[in-house]
């Protein structure tokens, strides 16, 4: 609980809260500088901000030399823990590990369920979205924002992107909302994520081929993808 109060009340700061989303969704080191000049703050304030989100360990810091003599540079990245802020606290992700592994005990039938289960609240999801319903009205910028804020409010914090040419839009996820869980299983969440997905677009979309490109735990930057309309 004490852990919880310490948390919120750092992330209670708008602008603390903001740049904890901006290093989340650059996922790559950032330096003061680089913050000061993203928020337009002194330095010596992004720094305060900074220190703060590292005492919760939100984020890690590691010193880095410049190469050019003097001290050396302080470098800030996401910590791989995962924020859980609950009122009691209730173990949501041992939950999740067993029904993960109790899946996996089941061999391709369980595989099959988390697939379908995947893609099933996948649509459930857009259903905060009664436009969604809409699509012979809705242009493809109004599909492409309400595919952005349904991810963001995942916390995927994703970016989408419309070819016109090719009738494809192509995205990356920034942040793995099932992180922990993929660590130990990540093929089996990745395809349950990847139809969840694939739920999302079907309720916008007809006959979507949804194609990943890269995936973070099979080392790249992000995770992304092309969707073929």
């Amino acid at each position: 609980m004490e852990k919880t109060l310490k948390i919120t009340n750092v992330l209670s700061d708008p602008t603390r809260f903001n740049i904890y989303q901006y290093i989340v969704k650059e996922h790559h080191e950032v330096n003061v500088t680089e913050i000061a000049e993203a928020f337009d703050i002194h330095p010596n304030v992004a720094r305060l901000h900074l220190s703060k989100l590292e005492d919760v360990k939100l984020i890690n810091s590691f010193s880095q030399k410049t190469g050019k003599g003097g001290r050396p540079s302080r470098k800030y990245l996401l910590s791989d823990g995962v924020v859980e802020l609950n009122f009691p606290h209730r173990d949501y992700k041992l939950l999740s590990t067993i029904l993960i592994e109790a899946f996996i005990n089941l061999g391709e039938e369980g595989r099959q369920a988390l697939h379908e289960t995947g893609r099933k609240y996948g649509t459930k999801v857009m259903e905060h979205y009664p436009s969604a319903r809409l699509t012979d009205t809705l242009t493809m910028e109004q599909k492409i924002t309400i595919l952005n804020d349904a991810g963001t409010m995942l916390g995927m914090y994703p970016d989408f992107k419309y070819d016109a040419k090719a009738n494809s839009i192509s995205f990356q996820i920034h942040n793995c909302p099932f992180k922990e869980l993929a660590t130990k299983n990540h093929t089996m969440i990745c395809n349950m994520h990847n139809a969840f997905l694939k739920g999302m677009f079907d309720t916008l979309f007809t006959d979507v081929d949804l194609i990943e490109i890269e995936n973070m735990f099979q080392g790249c930057e992000n995770c992304s993808y092309v969707a073929k309309l």
